[in-house]
């Protein structure tokens, strides 16, 4: 028998096909509408963050003074940092590295910094003197400023001026344990101040953690008692961490003392550990 099927039935099946191919093509519109979104908010995300971290670097205690003179150039590109120009020395070259990996949203660090070639790199002495200028900076208890650094054959000579008998003390300590140097000659003035000295509070308070924790890397280095390598730095609103292997108890002690006196360290907690030394020998 021959059905036939009426116009009605006909065109509600075309309605209901054209409804299904109309909801399918809706469905890849929102898909391909919504990834596109996605997409654009990661890249809004993106460029936010690589501008934040932009900021943060040239805002950060460290670019501000130690490098404000140098030829530092950085870009980041979805969280990776690279820095281009010239520093005077390798201890500026990782200070501006270690800087910039503990900024917020920073992933990778790309380190091109060159050292200028017009510094004396044959001259240890030089090197020796830029050293100890170096540490006395990341103290906040003595004065790179008011302090005169220079080195013949490794003896360090120490002019200019210190507020009290201990800033003195305390300043030949630092200088003693850079190393290179083979001694320590003190000719530092004391002169008391006016008014009892203020321990920068203007620049603690304006410290990042990023910056202080740099500073301490490099402060580490640069003691020849204590070592970077061995040493892990954790720091959070200026409390510091510091953690891995320390020699003997005379070292895990230092690096308390060393990071405690560092610009911007508000309070130190030291969780290294000391290995156990083996004493049995036949």
């Amino acid at each position: 028998m021959l059905q036939i099927v009426s116009d009605d039935t006909g065109k509600q099946q075309t309605n209901s096909s054209d409804i299904m191919k109309s909801k399918l093509i809706s469905s890849i519109v929102l898909v391909a509408a919504t990834s596109a979104l996605f997409s654009t908010g990661q890249a809004l995300y993106a460029a936010t963050t690589d501008e934040a971290i932009i900021t943060a670097t040239k805002e950060s205690y460290v670019f501000r003074t130690f490098l404000k003179d140098e030829q530092v150039s950085a870009q980041s590109v979805d969280g990776v940092v690279t820095l281009t120009g010239t520093v005077v020395d390798t201890a500026h070259r990782s200070l501006a590295e270690d800087t910039v990996a503990n900024l917020a949203g920073v992933r990778k660090v790309d380190n091109q910094l060159t050292i200028k070639s017009d510094v004396a790199p044959d001259n240890a002495d030089w090197w020796t003197s830029l050293k100890v200028k170096n540490v006395l900076m990341f103290h906040g208890n003595v004065s790179a400023v008011a302090t005169g650094v220079n080195t013949v054959n490794g003896v360090v000579t120490l002019t200019g001026e210190a507020t009290s008998l201990a800033q003195k003390e305390l300043t030949t300590e630092y200088a003693q344990d850079v190393d290179g140097v083979k001694s320590v000659d003190n000719k530092m003035t004391i002169v008391a101040p006016a008014v009892p000295p203020v321990r920068e509070q203007t620049s603690l308070e304006k410290l990042d953690d990023a910056s202080i924790t740099a500073q301490i890397k490099a402060a580490l280095a640069i003691h020849r008692s204590t070592s970077a390598l061995t040493t892990t730095v954790e720091t959070k609103n200026g409390v510091v961490t510091v953690g891995g292997v320390a020699k003997n108890d005379a070292e895990r002690s230092l690096v308390t003392k060393l990071v405690t006196d560092i610009k911007g360290v508000t309070k130190v907690v030291n969780d290294m550990t000391i290995p156990f030394a083996t004493t049995s020998q036949k």
